[in-house]
C-alpha cells in the first residue's frame, strides 16, 4: 500500500490540453523539418520520432498524411499573415518570413503555385485559399508603384519564380538561391527567418 502511494506521488500531473497543444506544435515543427529533408512521402513514424511522441499521439492530432501536410501549410500561412499584421513589419521583412518558409517547407511551394493559372479545377480548394491568404498578406505591404504591383498577378508570379529557384540539399543553399532570385527580380528581402511574434 505504501509503495502504491509513493509511485502515485512521483507521477507527473496530467497536463491535458496544455500537453496536447505542445505535442501538436512539436509535430508540425517536426513535419516541416522532415518534409524539408525527405519530401512529402517521408514516413509519419519519422515525424512522430522527431517530435518526441508516439505514433498514437500523431494520429490523435492528424488522422492521415494529408492532415499533417495541411497543418504545416496552415502554420506557414499563419506566420506570414502574423508578420504582415505586425505594425513594424515592412514588405522586405514580410518577404523574409515568406522566404524562410519557402526554404524550410517544400510543400509550401506547391501551395503558392495554386493560383489556377493552368487548370483551376485541378487545384485543391484549400491550396487556392491558402495561396490567396498569402497574396493578401503580402499585398497589404506593397507600396503604390512598387515593381511587384505593375500588373494584378505580378506579385504571385514573382513569388512563384522565387519558389522555383528554391532548390538544393541544404537550407543554406536554398536560402542563397532564393535571395539571388529576389535580387534578380530587383526586390529587397529582409532577414530570412521565421516570425516569432
Amino acid at each position: 500500500m505504501t509503495q502504491h502511494r509513493a509511485s502515485e506521488e512521483q507521477r507527473p500531473a496530467n497536463e491535458g490540453r496544455k500537453a496536447a497543444a505542445r505535442n501538436r506544435a512539436a509535430l508540425i515543427t517536426a513535419a516541416r523539418e522532415i518534409y524539408s529533408e525527405c519530401g512529402l512521402d517521408a514516413p509519419l513514424s519519422a515525424i512522430a520520432r522527431r517530435a518526441g511522441v508516439g505514433q498514437g499521439v500523431l494520429y490523435r492530432h492528424f488522422p492521415d498524411r494529408e492532415a499533417v501536410a495541411t497543418a504545416v501549410l496552415e502554420e506557414n500561412v499563419r506566420q506570414v499573415e502574423q508578420a504582415a499584421a505586425e505594425g513594424e513589419m515592412d514588405l522586405p521583412r514580410v518577404l523574409g518570413v515568406l522566404t524562410w518558409h519557402l526554404t524550410e517547407s517544400a510543400a509550401f511551394i506547391g501551395v503558392l503555385h495554386a493560383d489556377g493559372a493552368g487548370s483551376p479545377a485541378s487545384v485543391p480548394s484549400y491550396a487556392r485559399a491558402l495561396s490567396e491568404r498569402v497574396e493578401r498578406a503580402l499585398r497589404a505591404h506593397l507600396p503604390d508603384g512598387h515593381r511587384l504591383a505593375a500588373a494584378a498577378d505580378d506579385l504571385m508570379i514573382a513569388v512563384a519564380m522565387v519558389s522555383g529557384a528554391v532548390t538544393g540539399p541544404t537550407r543554406e543553399q536554398r536560402e542563397r538561391r532564393a535571395r539571388a532570385a529576389w535580387r534578380l527580380l530587383g526586390v529587397e528581402v529582409g532577414p530570412v527567418r521565421p516570425f516569432t511574434g
